[in-house]
Parts: structure tokens; C-alpha cells; sequence
């Protein structure tokens, strides 16, 4: 007897259950259409209960020092429901439905006698309806006749019963996914930036005229340093598993203005002035040249996978350089430099950077004219350039810059033709892992509308989290770690259950992050524009004390025990200084570290191990235990894997409690302490595990 699977969100939450003996009855019924065919749960789906006895206290969030709830979305949820069919003949009764996904139809629960009917527990969908029946003597199918019935959409009849909420709960996140594919999940990403990583070829060195200073002008790195750094292991020593490599297309030769009123004059050294010339042919790939050849940028990429690594390439899809031959051949693929009112569409001159429909024509600049994707020939072609720089270099996702400055039409295409011509010839199929970049530090909306792992993105790089954490961690001028943790418990799961956020503290459009750190700050509180000042004169140097330090590994610890693929913008690892950019995007240093460099990145390194160890820091559920203004403890859980993580901001000693009693590991320094209290040092993190 053939039946269809449950939708989508039940298959994901649900893979297996539980079962109760003892005397109930079957509950109110209802009606469930079960429709989607393509998914089902996988065979290992996490279960667990999240400690249903920690609830929030009074000023839980708003600096009290009592638990918070477990934080699940109610996708993931999952209610225990007692199910009985009456006693008769039978030798063997089985419960079977879509509670648990498709394999619950095939081999469902198996019930216990107990008197005059047959007995079992199953968990069900939090909130949601369900279908089931039973299945008797091995042999027949079987309704309960007190309850309604429902036809599906392949003429099966079966019971319904409406659903249920409950508290607890469990909480079950989708397992591990099939074998042979890649989990982003367990994603960690370094963010190469080409040109000031490592010089592997100064063969390809480029020098443009005209520049206002070095700073601005090509400095050597190439595809050809990242690949002998992958191959000398410093990504595999470091913990991380994914590159982000910036954008692999052919630049303009010419310099150019700044954005937002910078005078001064750039060259393309950072691949955003992106020149294609080839308006017949979007196959006909060129590469940016100052950073290698096309082989050399292949074999980099084939080094990554042969040391187990995953490649990301920056694409540049809002606008092209003025020089290109596309825009020369083609304008009526790009919008006109004009809002129709009167002026120009510069973004935040005759256009807004923001509101729409501005923000999807604006010329970043008077040479950058911006794509229209609203016309289907323009669409089509640069959709199928990406493509054809994922088929032809065998990398594993984009990393999609500015995306709401595009009509997401390019978006929802560049997934379509994503899926037919890379991803479903593979075998086993991938998961090719799309990241965008909307630089918004407070509308969660305008990054979630963007989001959808089955149509457009996997997730975004998440800016307001990155504002909140470095407030509270880094910067110390955040209420507290309790409001750090309320936010993050709404923020956890809000851009969906499925979606992949990358987490960060440091990227390459914003001042070098251990200046935030340090003691004495030496500029503002404003996350984006204070510090771009020393962007070019009375240039930051690297603090000197060990605090500063400290901060940022406290900050990676939040990120690296946390949901979502943490993002290391390169030389945050060794606190790099830098003011606003271009400062920020120092070269690499590669020697003459100092203690609190290589303090910093052990540091790292060991919250990395340890994240690669403990399943439970990148998935599963995150339970607070207590959260005050200056310390933040938590539990975060998959089955079979609990770890404790308890970070303190403050300068003196933090004794904490709530953790488990007798002898835990204590991750970070390799020693044993005595549960169920333990004393953090100023400005420090601890991981405690109880085998």
C-alpha cells in the first residue's frame, strides 16, 4: 500500500520515537493532506530534550542571573502522544503515519498489549496535524473506527488526529545528511582576501599609474600564495575547512574614485570593478590576471579539495566597469545613470542606497553602471557566467556581494540553473552553498527576504548579530551578557530552521576589529563609519596589551559554539591592526608575531578543535543557564554530545554554577575542575564536557 510523504518541515524535524507503555486513549482527530514526495527525514535525526526544568527567571535578559528557555523553532519541535487501538485477535499491532516522515509509514511503532487495547507513544509534530493507521499481524492495514478519516492525494484513507502542543518539548534538528555530502553546518570560513594574502608568483605582480598611494595599488598576492598556504597546511592547522576567495574576474586596468564621496584614486585590487567583454559568449571566461593565470586559480581549487576544503569565489553581479565590452555592446542591459526625476541614480546622491526601487539601479559610481535584470537577455547571461565559473573551476558555492542591491530574479535563476546543471548531475548530489552580503545592521527582514535554501540563498553573513556580539563581547558597551543572550535566542532561528547563516566579527569593509578590543578605544562607537579617519594618515599600530586579545577570543568563542558557518576574516586570527578601509586590508602578517599574536592564534585554533570535536557547538539546542551583565553560560546539545560554555567579559574572576556535578574536562586549557561550579578568569571562555 503506497503513501505519500509528509511535507517538508515534518520530515526535517522528525526520523524517530519513542515508545510508552501504559493506559491512555486516542485524543481528538483532524485533517491532514500529506502532499510532498521529495523529502524525508534522515535516518539519524537529533533528538533530545533540551532541559525542560530551566525556564527563564526574573530579569532573564535583562541582566539577572537566571536560566533561559531552550531555544528551538517550532519546526524543530516534537510532542510525546499516547495512541491505542482495541484489543482483539491480533498477534502483532503496529502504529504507522507521517509523525516521523516516510520511514514511519514503512516501519512504524510497535504497540504493547495491555488489557483490552494496544498501546504506544509516539512523537508527533509540535502544532501540526498528522495521518497514521495500523498495521496488523504484519499483513493488513487497519483504521481506528471511533476516529475520522481523511483520502490522500494517492486514494489511501486514513485516520487524522489534529495535533498537539506541549511543554516540555523536544527539540529535534535535522541529522547528519546522506553520506558523501557535505554538511554546512560544519562549515568554517576564511576569507582570503587575494591581493594581500601571500605572493606566490611575482611573475603576476601589477603596478596601475595613478594610484594615490601604495595602499590602494596591487601588492603581490595571488592564486598561486593561497594555494602553497594550503598546501604548507595552515588552513588545515588553523581548523578551517572553507575558502572564501575574492573575485576570480578580470578587473579594469584604470583607477577609479572611491564610494560615498572619496576623492582619492584605486585601482581594482580587490576585484569589484569586474570587466567582461565578451557580451556573445558568457562561457568565454577572463580572469583577473594579477592574481594568475586560469590553471593557477583550478589547481588552487583542486589543492583545497585534496585537503578536504571547500572554495567559495566572491562574484561581483551588481555592476560592471564602464570599460567593459558588455556595456559598450549592450546598454540596454544596464540601467540608465538617471531616477527620472531630475538627476542622476548614484546610490546615495540621486538614488537611495536603501528603498526601492532605488537600490536595485543605483550606480555604485559614475563608472560602475548597474545590471537590469529585469530584462531577461541581461539576466540570462550574467546568471549563466556564474555558472559557468562554478562548471569550469569545480568550486563549491558563491559568496554573493551586495545582493540587495539586484532584482531577485537574477537570485531565484542562478539556484535553478544551479541545481540542473551542476548539482543534480553529481553523485551524491551537493549542497552548493550560497552566502550573500546585505550590509544592514538592524533590518533581520530585508537579510531574510533574501533566504531560501530550496529557491535563493543559504543564508547571509549576519550583520546584526555581528553588531550585537561585538557591542556586548568586544567593545564591553552592550546592557550586558544577558541582553546578548536574549537577542540571540530571537535570532537563533529566524531567518528559518534550514537556512545557514554565516557568523563574523571582522570583514574587509570595516575597521580591523582588535581596535574595538582595546582598552582604550581610539575612535567611536559607530560599528561602520568610525575609524575610516585612519584609513589613510596617523595609521592604527597593534595594541599592546593582552586584553585586547582576550576580547576577540571571547568573541570567536561566541561564534564558534554557535549555529551557523563562523566566518575568520584573514589576520583576525593574529589581531592585524588596521584603521577604515583600505587600512583594513593590510598585507598578511607572516612573521615577527608577537606573545599576544600567537596567544591569539592558539587561542583560535583550540576553539576550533574543539568546535570540530563537539558536534553540539554547531548544531543542536543552546540552553541558558545563567546570564548576568559581565558572564554568559550555557549549555548547547545533540545526542550523545553536551558541552557547557561559560564566557566572562569582565575584568576580575566570575564564579559560575549550573553545571553538571563531579569531574569535567575543561576544553580550552586541558584541565579538570569540579562541577557543579567552577571560577572563568577575566576576559576568558571555558568549555567544560562531562564524559
Amino acid at each position: 500500500m503506497l503513501h505519500t510523504t509528509l511535507p517538508r518541515t515534518f520530515a526535517l524535524m522528525l526520523s524517530t520515537f519513542a515508545l510508552y507503555v501504559g493506559g491512555s486513549s486516542l485524543v481528538a482527530c483532524g485533517d491532514e493532506a500529506a502532499q510532498n514526495k521529495d523529502y524525508g527525514a534522515p535516518p539519524d535525526a537529533a533528538i533530545f530534550n533540551p532541559n525542560p526544568n530551566v525556564g527563564p527567571g526574573d530579569g532573564y535578559g535583562s541582566g539577572g542571573n537566571n536560566g533561559g528557555p531552550p531555544v528551538c523553532p517550532d519546526d524543530f519541535k516534537a510532542c510525546p502522544h499516547p495512541f491505542t487501538y482495541p484489543a482483539g485477535a491480533e498477534t502483532s499491532v503496529e502504529l504507522r503515519g507521517d509523525f516521523g516522515g516516510p520511514d514511519t509509514w514503512q516501519a512504524g511503532v510497535p504497540m504493547v498489549k495491555n488489557g483490552n487495547v494496544w498501546e504506544a507513544t509516539a512523537k508527533v509534530p509540535f502544532g501540526k496535524p498528522v495521518q497514521y493507521k495500523f498495521y496488523i499481524n504484519g499483513a493488513e492495514w487497519k483504521h481506528d473506527p471511533a476516529q475520522p478519516t481523511v483520502t490522500d492525494s494517492n486514494q489511501n484513507t486514513n485516520n487524522t488526529f489534529v495535533g498537539k502542543t506541549c511543554e516540555p518539548f523536544t527539540c529535534e534538528e535535522p541529522g547528519a545528511v546522506a553520506p558523501g555530502v557535505f554538511d554546512w553546518r560544519d562549515s568554517v570560513i576564511y576569507f582570503t582576501f587575494v591581493d594581500r594574502f601571500f605572493d606566490g608568483n611575482a611573475g603576476n605582480n601589477c603596478n596601475v599609474a595613478g594610484v594615490s598611494g601604495p595602499i590602494s595599488n596591487y601588492q603581490g598576492g595571488d592564486w598561486a600564495g593561497i594555494k602553497q598556504k594550503i598546501e604548507a597546511n595552515y588552513f588545515n592547522d588553523l581548523g578551517v575547512n572553507t575558502l572564501w576567495i575574492t573575485v576570480p574576474l578580470n578587473n579594469t586596468n584604470k583607477v577609479g574614485r572611491g564610494v560615498g564621496g572619496d576623492t582619492r584614486q584605486y585601482s581594482g585590487y580587490h576585484g569589484y570593478w569586474p570587466q567582461i567583454d565578451d557580451p556573445a559568449n558568457p562561457g568565454n571566461l577572463s580572469q583577473e590576471g594579477c592574481f594568475g593565470t586560469m590553471q593557477e586559480l583550478k589547481d588552487l581549487v583542486t589543492s583545497a579539495h585534496a585537503k578536504g576544503m571547500k572554495v567559495l569565489f566572491d562574484y561581483a553581479m551588481v555592476h560592471v566597469h564602464s570599460d567593459s565590452g558588455v556595456f559598450a555592446q549592450r546598454p540596454q542591459w544596464f540601467w540608465p545613470n538617471d531616477n527620472g526625476r531630475g538627476g542622476n541614480c548614484l546610490c546615495g546622491q540621486g538614488c537611495s542606497w536603501d528603498s526601492l526601487p532605488d537600490r536595485e539601479r543605483c550606480w555604485f559610481t559614475d563608472y560602475l553602471p548597474h545590471w537590469n535584470y529585469t530584462n531577461a537577455e541581461a539576466r540570462n547571461y550574467s546568471v549563466t557566467n556564474a555558472v559557468e565559473w562554478a562548471k569550469q573551476t569545480g568550486i563549491d558555492g558563491f559568496r554573493a556581494d551586495a545582493v540587495k542591491h539586484i532584482d531577485i530574479s537574477w537570485l531565484t535563476q542562478l539556484r535553478n540553473q544551479i541545481k540542473s546543471e551542476i548539482t543534480s548531475k553529481q553523485t551524491p548530489a551537493q549542497r552548493f552553498y550560497m552566502v550573500g552580503e546585505t550590509y544592514d545592521f538592524g533590518n533581520r527582514d530585508v537579510l531574510k527576504s533574501y533566504i531560501d535554501p530550496a529557491t535563493k540563498l543559504d543564508g547571509q553573513f549576519d550583520f546584526p548579530l555581528r553588531k550585537n556580539l561585538v557591542e556586548a563581547v568586544v567593545m564591553r558597551k552592550y546592557q550586558g551578557m544577558s541582553d546578548l543572550a536574549a537577542f540571540m535566542n530571537g535570532n537563533d532561528f529566524f531567518y528559518g530552521g534550514n537556512a545557514i547563516m554565516s557568523t563574523f566579527v571582522g570583514n574587509h569593509d570595516l575597521p580591523r576589529i582588535i581596535h574595538l578590543a582595546a582598552n582604550n578605544r581610539i575612535w567611536g562607537d559607530d560599528q561602520g563609519a568610525d575609524g575610516k579617519d585612519r584609513s589613510w594618515e596617523n595609521l592604527p599600530g597593534i595594541p599592546q596589551e593582552r586584553e585586547a586579545f582576550e576580547r576577540i577570543a571571547n568573541a570567536f568563542a561566541v561564534i564558534f559554539t554557535n549555529r551557523g558557518a563562523p566566518l575568520l576574516y584573514y589576520g583576525d586570527e593574529i589581531g592585524l591592526p588596521g584603521g577604515g578601509d583600505p587600512d583594513n586590508r593590510r598585507f598578511m602578517q607572516w612573521a615577527g608575531l608577537n606573545a599576544n599574536q600567537t596567544w591569539l592564534r592558539d587561542r583560535t585554533k583550540k576553539l576550533l578543535e574543539i568546535r570540530t570535536k563537539h558536534p553540539a557547538t554547531r548544531r543542536g539546542v543552546r540552553t541558558t543557564i545563567s546570564a548576568d551583565a559581565d558572564s554568559w553560560v550555557y549549555s548547547r546539545s545533540t545526542p550523545g554530545d553536551t558541552v557547557y560554555v561559560a564566557i566572562n567579559r569582565g575584568d576580575t574572576d566570575k564564579t559560575i554554577s549550573g553545571l553538571p556535578g563531579g569531574a569535567l574536562d575543561e576544553l580550552v586549557t586541558g584541565t579538570t575542575v569540579n562541577g557543579p561550579s567552577a571560577t572563568i578568569p577575566p576576559r576568558q571562555t571555558r568549555v567544560f564536557f562531562k564524559k
